[in-house]
Order: C-alpha cells, then structure tokens, then sequence
C-alpha cells in the first residue's frame, strides 16, 4: 500500500541558506545511484540514495548516518566490521556515491563533521533521539538543531536553474494545478495561496477525482506542481501524468531524485528532513517544503513583478475593512 504523508501545519517563511562546501566526486557511480555534482553534502547523499541501497550497502549507509564522526575515524576494515560486511562491500559503496575509494569518502565526511562541531551549540545534538523523559527545553533544541540542518541539506541539494525553470513557466501559465495528499496538500495549500494573492490563476486539489478532472483540461503552457515527500503517493503521480499527457508542464517537490513522481515530473525540486523521534521523515519533511515553495514564490513574483504588486495593494484593500483600528482582525 502507498504511505502518505503524516499531516501537518505549517506557514511558509523566507529562509537564506548557504550551500554547503564541495566534497570530491568522480563521474562514475554504480549501482544505479547518481553521484551529485559539487557543493552537495555528502550525508545528504547518503541519506537520500537510503532508499536505493540494499543489503549490505544499506547497513554500510545505515551506520555511516548513525554515527558520520565515528565513520570518519574508522579505517575500511573497521568501517566493515561494524557493519557486518567487507572492505570490498565498502568499496563499493562509495563508488556508488561517486567516490574513487574510501579515502575520499572518509577525507568528505570528516570535513563535513568538522564544520557542523565547530559551530557549536545545539547544532551538534541533531542526531540525538528524543526521549519520552527529555525536557522542553532540550527537545526544542533538537527540533531546532534537526530543522536548521535539514534547511541546509536542502540549500545543498537544491538546484537553482530547475527554480528558475519552473518560476518561469508559472509566471507565464494561463493556470496552475497543485497536487498533494494528507500533509503535502496543506503544504501544496499554502503555495496555491501565495500565488493567488500575487495574481496567478492557481488551484490545489487533494481529491483525486476532481484533480483529475482538472488536469485532464489542462493545456501546453499551464502548470501542474505535485508534492509528495516520499514521491511515492499514487493519487499524486496519477495527477502529475495527467497533466503531463495534456501537455501541461509538470514540476515535482519531493526528497527522493528517483521516485516515481520525479521520474514523470518535467522538473525536479528536491528537499531534504533530518528525522527525529516523534517526528518521522514525512513530518519533518514540511518545512524544507515550505521553504522550496516560498523560494519558487518569490521567483515568480520577481518575473511578475507590476502584476504582482497591484495584485497586493488591491486584495489588500478588500480586506482593510475586517481589521479593527488597532490593525488586529475583527472577530
């Protein structure tokens, strides 16, 4: 059966964040994972080919994210005895991240480990479950520390050009449908709001049945965006093709590169989570959503930038008068 995402609520923020620093790669992955270019955060790679990897490659990536300091210290033999496989096995692996050998995988993850200690803080608690006994005080940290992260991975994993892309093709569409289900609809919810007070032609279905019915009327030139943090969520990839076999651009918003929605999505925008307790992947998975959507936000409002602003003040008229004096909303 196809999981969906856990729902949540959230409010979209304008977030900066630096990619984070290069790490070597060679051009030759195997094992049919894409090693990505540089500037992306070897965890991150780790964490999103996880799905991809099995057996013994899977526990070889299994303990490199429990532990990444620990991994960086390890020797290829240890690194293989702690996780029950062989120095060829881990081999392999970093090949398939696109490593010439373990030396640089190592050398990578020691740089990336470095630079999350030096920061300091409760930065450096991320991968620390939270305990039913822990106080507030410490799992708002976690939480804090896991979302700062999983903010940068996604900075890192971010490709600005696929941004562009698609910023351009929804400014330029005569309407845009947005896909998602149980969180990623309230995710998919916000944006359509976004863009309808800027003057985009913008609808978000969640029911499978009406959403089909509407991209079956799309044409070339309009917009389908789908959200889906797994990629996986089959009502949303039944709309996205939809859209597609109309014609209509189709734009993915999703953590895995290889899922079945981003394989029919013309273009990709990839998010990554940093997962806590109580707070699985799809949760977690929110807010690096929102801020991939608001970024594509803003880029639309820059290339619609007169109709957006008189979009602004006229919508912002008609609702003048539901505020009291004091600027709060009249009950």
């Amino acid at each position: 059966m196809v999981s969906r995402e856990e729902v949540t609520t959230a409010v979209p923020t304008a977030v900066s964040a630096s990619p984070l620093s290069a790490v070597p790669v060679s051009p030759a992955p195997i094992d049919g994972f894409q090693a990505a270019g540089n500037g992306e955060s070897v965890l991150v790679r780790v964490r999103a080919g996880l799905p991809e990897f099995t057996g013994a490659l899977q526990r070889v990536a299994e303990l490199i994210l429990a532990d990444p300091a620990a991994a960086a210290r390890s020797t290829i033999v240890e690194l293989a005895e702690r996780s029950g496989t062989s120095p060829a096995t881990v081999t392999r692996f970093c090949r398939a991240l696109g490593f010439v050998g373990y030396a640089d995988l190592r050398l990578a993850i020691a740089g990336e480990t470095g630079r999350a200690a030096r920061t300091g803080g409760w930065t450096m608690d991320i991968g620390r479950e939270i305990q039913p006994t822990d106080p507030l005080e410490r799992v708002l940290g976690q939480i804090m520390a896991a979302d700062t992260q999983a903010m940068h991975d996604t900075a890192s994993l971010l490709d600005l050009t696929e941004i562009e892309r698609a910023a351009e093709a929804i400014a330029r569409a005569d309407r845009v449908d947005i896909y998602g289900a149980s969180g990623s609809a309230l995710v998919g919810g916000e944006m359509q709001f976004c863009l309808h007070r800027i003057g985009i032609a913008a609808w978000a279905w969640t029911d499978v049945h009406n959403g089909l019915a509407s991209a079956a009327l799309l044409k070339a030139g309009d917009v389908a965006l789908g959200v889906s943090h797994s990629g996986q969520t089959r009502e949303t990839i039944e709309m996205i093709a939809e859209a597609s076999s109309r014609g209509a651009t189709t734009i993915a918003l999703t953590s895995f590169p290889r899922s079945p929605l981003a394989e029919v999505a013309d273009i990709v925008l990839l998010t990554a989570t940093q997962a806590t307790t109580f707070r699985p992947d799809a949760l977690s998975a929110r807010h690096p959503q929102l801020v991939v959507l608001d970024l594509l936000y803003i880029a639309v409002a820059q290339r619609t930038h007169e109709r957006a602003h008189a979009a602004f003040s006229v919508t912002a008229q008609a609702v003048a008068g539901h505020r009291s004096a004091s600027g709060k909303d009249v009950p």
